[in-house]
Order: C-alpha cells, then structure tokens, then sequence
C-alpha cells in the first residue's frame, strides 16, 4: 500500500475545523474529495488512516461509488 499519510492528515485537519454540526458533512466531502487517489484502499484502510470509527467504511464505499456519478456531471474536485 502506498504511504498515504499526507491525505490522512489532511483529512483530520478538514474535520477537525468544521464547526460540530459540519463534521459529518465535511467528513463526506474529503471522502468525494480524495476518492480517485484512495481507489486502491479499503473501507477498512480509510477508517484506520484517518482515525474514524469502522462504521465509516460503508460511507466511503458509498462516496466512493458516487464520485463517478459527480465526476460526470462536471465537478471541479479541487474546488471542494
């Protein structure tokens, strides 16, 4: 597995300064946001690398699967 540590961190960071009641939203977001350059990770390898409970593997799978859905439609990932 490739070092994605830098990602990790970054996402810690995105969570850790949204206000309380956007944390699971930004938690959504950085998952839509890094999906291309996690697709060779699991559910189970993004819960451990960023500190999140297991209970947010699913919602990787599903922001994962729905990255196409909003690649197609023109989203500028870096915007996010």
């Amino acid at each position: 597995m490739k070092n994605y540590q830098d990602i990790f961190t970054k996402i810690k960071d995105a969570i850790a300064t949204a206000s309380r009641n956007q944390a699971t939203a930004e938690i959504h977001l950085q998952m839509i946001k890094y999906a291309d350059q996690l697709d060779s990770i699991t559910a189970k390898e993004f819960c451990e690398g960023t500190g999140l409970g297991a209970s947010y593997g699913t919602e990787f799978s599903k922001m994962r699967n729905i990255t196409t859905r909003l690649k197609a439609a023109g989203l500028e990932f870096n915007k996010i």
